[in-house]
Order: C-alpha cells, then sequence, then structure tokens
C-alpha cells in the first residue's frame, strides 16, 4: 500500500559540531512494494557517534553521507506489506534504514529479528552493535585475561557500560571514567570498583594513579585526549589498549597534537589496537548467547534513553556530544 513517511535528510556538512541547521525533515510518498520489496514501518532508530564521521566528505571505512539524502542508521520495524515470501505483515526486521517513518527495501537487506525475549530495541543497544562492540573490544581486541585491571572511557554509555559489566562478571576489577552524579551513581549500580567523575577531577592522571594504585592491564578508549593520556601514565608493562573511539574529536577544526606521553607505549611494551565492530560480525551470535544468559541471572543491566518522534532525531544525535545521555540513545518512532 502507499503511505507517507517522513525523513531526515543532510541538509550541510558540518564545520565543528553539527547544529540543528545541519539537518532538515521531509516527506516522502512510499508506493506499495514492488516485486521482491517489503515495507517496513520503523519503530525504533538508534543515532550513534560515528555516524558523525559519515557527515564528512572523507574517504573513510563507510562512505560519507549525501547532502539532500536521508541519513542511514540502524533500525528496527515491522513490516506492514511484503512481496518478499521470506517476509509476511507483523514481522520484526532490523536494517540500516533508519532516520525514516518507513521505507521500502529488497528483502535482502533486511534481517528478521528473533528477540529471544527482549524487547526490540536492545538489539540497538546491548543486544546489538554497541554491546557487540564492547564485547569485541573487551574480548577479542584487548585480550582480556584473569587478573586484569580495566579502566572504561565513556563508562556510562552505551559500549562503556556494557564493557564494563562483561569485565564485572568475569571477575575483574574496573575502573570506569564518566561524567556528573548521575551517572556515577549508575556505574555505581552496576559493579564498577571505581569510578571516575572527570567533571569533577583536576588531574584525571593522578585520579587514575589512586583508583589503580598498581596499574591498569586493559584500557577500553571510547574517549581519547586527556583519557588516553592518563591510561598511558597509569599503564602496566605489557598493557592492552582497545581503541574504539575518540569522542573528544570527534567535532574538531583543527588537528590535535598526539598525546604527549605517547613514548611510554614503547618503553612499556603497550599494544595499542583499532577496530572496528564490522570486521567481527561473526561473534555476533556468541555474544547474544552469553549476553541472554547473563540477563536471565540477573547479572546484566541497561539504561536508555529515549527521545520520540523522527523530528527529535537531530537533537538526540546532537546530545551525544554533550553526554546527555545514559546508556544508549534511541529514538522511538511509534
Amino acid at each position: 500500500m502507499s503511505i507517507t513517511s517522513k525523513e531526515v535528510r543532510l541538509k550541510s556538512r558540518p564545520v565543528g559540531l553539527p547544529v540543528a541547521d545541519n539537518f532538515e525533515i521531509a516527506q516522502v510518498q512510499l508506493p506499495a512494494p514492488g516485486a521482491g520489496e517489503v515495507q517496513v514501518k520503523n519503530l525504533w532508530m538508534t543515532v550513534d557517534p560515528y555516524m558523525r564521521g559519515r557527515m564528512m566528505d572523507r574517504e573513510s571505512y563507510v562512505p560519507p553521507f549525501q547532502i539532500g539524502e536521508a541519513l542511514q542508521g540502524g533500525a528496527i520495524g515491522e513490516v506492514v506489506a511484503s512481496e518478499d515470501a521470506n517476509f509476511k505483515a507483523g514481522d520484526l526486521v532490523s536494517s540500516m534504514f533508519g532516520w525514516r517513518e518507513a521505507f521500502n527495501a529488497p528483502g535482502g537487506a533486511l534481517q528478521k529479528l528473533d528477540t529471544h525475549g527482549l524487547p526490540p530495541q536492545t538489539f540497538l543497544g546491548v543486544a546489538g552493535m554497541p554491546g557487540l562492540t564492547a564485547y569485541v573490544g573487551l574480548i577479542k581486541i584487548a585480550a582480556l585475561k584473569p587478573g586484569d585491571v580495566v579502566f572504561v572511557s565513556a563508562a556510562a554509555g552505551a559500549v562503556g557500560s556494557v564493557v564494563c559489566q562483561i569485565a564485572k562478571i568475569k571477575g575483574h576489577t574496573v575502573i570506569g571514567s564518566a561524567g556528573g552524579p548521575e551517572k556515577a551513581a549508575f556505574l555505581k549500580e552496576i559493579g564498577v570498583d571505581h569510578v571516575i567523575d572527570y567533571k569533577v577531577e583536576k588531574d584525571l592522571t593522578a585520579a587514575l594513579a589512586k583508583a589503580a594504585p598498581k596499574g591498569i592491564d586493559v584500557y577500553f578508549e571510547n574517549v581519547g585526549g586527556e583519557h588516553l593520556d592518563a591510561a598511558l601514565a597509569v599503564a602496566n608493562p605489557f598493557a592492552r589498549f582497545a581503541l574504539c573511539g575518540m569522542i573528544s574529536q570527534y567535532n574538531v577544526t583543527e588537528a590535535p597534537k598526539g598525546p604527549s606521553n605517547i613514548m611510554l607505549a614503547v618503553g612499556k611494551s603497550l599494544r595499542l589496537e583499532g577496530f572496528i565492530v564490522s570486521n567481527h560480525f561473526d561473534m555476533l551470535p556468541q555474544y547474544v548467547a552469553e549476553l541472554s544468559g547473563w540477563i536471565q541471572s540477573g547479572q546484566f543491566k541497561w539504561k536508555e534513553t529515549v527521545e520520540t518522534g523522527i523530528e527529535n532525531a537531530p537533537a538526540a544525535f546532537l546530545k551525544l556530544f554533550s553526554g546527555e545521555n545514559m546508556g544508549k540513545m534511541l529514538v522511538k518512532l511509534a
């Protein structure tokens, strides 16, 4: 059937921190799905920090968003009409056709969703890409070992909060950095051993050294800047750094200076490895299986920050850069 849908388009490329005027809301008329196509009404969509990089016209591991075209991102939706025998009305599907209320797409571009009894939106968060990112970075990239002391930046965020809990479940000492008393309280709630409120501490390196008097063995990097400086300073010999993201640098207009103490990586024989979760999707079944057990046993908690309506998707995205999200930032569309 033909339906009307709103979508968010990139109006202009941001310079520095994005602003509301970089986006525009458009309305389109979707025809009935053609042969092999499926029509989906989105229920939830995600906004993620990596999307900032796609707003720049540069070569990267994913192509840039185009001016005047709808943005893309993870979404969970319900099939409303189908011309593909593999899908029927009422099926829940995941896709990369977020930032829009509805869409038509080939059936091959969709994944039928088995929720395993979890709320559908968790597959945009703890059971989806952010959760898998945490699992891959900690288990594979950082190669977590018995007795490790783990430091996590942006520890109350969508990825960081999962890192903290996996490390605790597996018996490790965890130090988490986050901004503000509410986030600090959440980290305590999920079992983080030492919480650093970076908005209060004047010397992040001193605060980390106090929390980890015997040093850190693993650093899960989400922020960069002073957090990376502190981790290098307090790292034990042969520590492993999983470089997931550096949100402090996503909106800079001039090339930032490298860590002033990067030479410590040589003297301490550190291993710093960046990674992109899309190169490790083969680990998703293993992760979801473990996660389901942790949730059923009551060992795992998560938070979501929800904005409602497609019109508020840009605002939800911008809040990521001022740290206004607790856990996963989501947009509810229906």
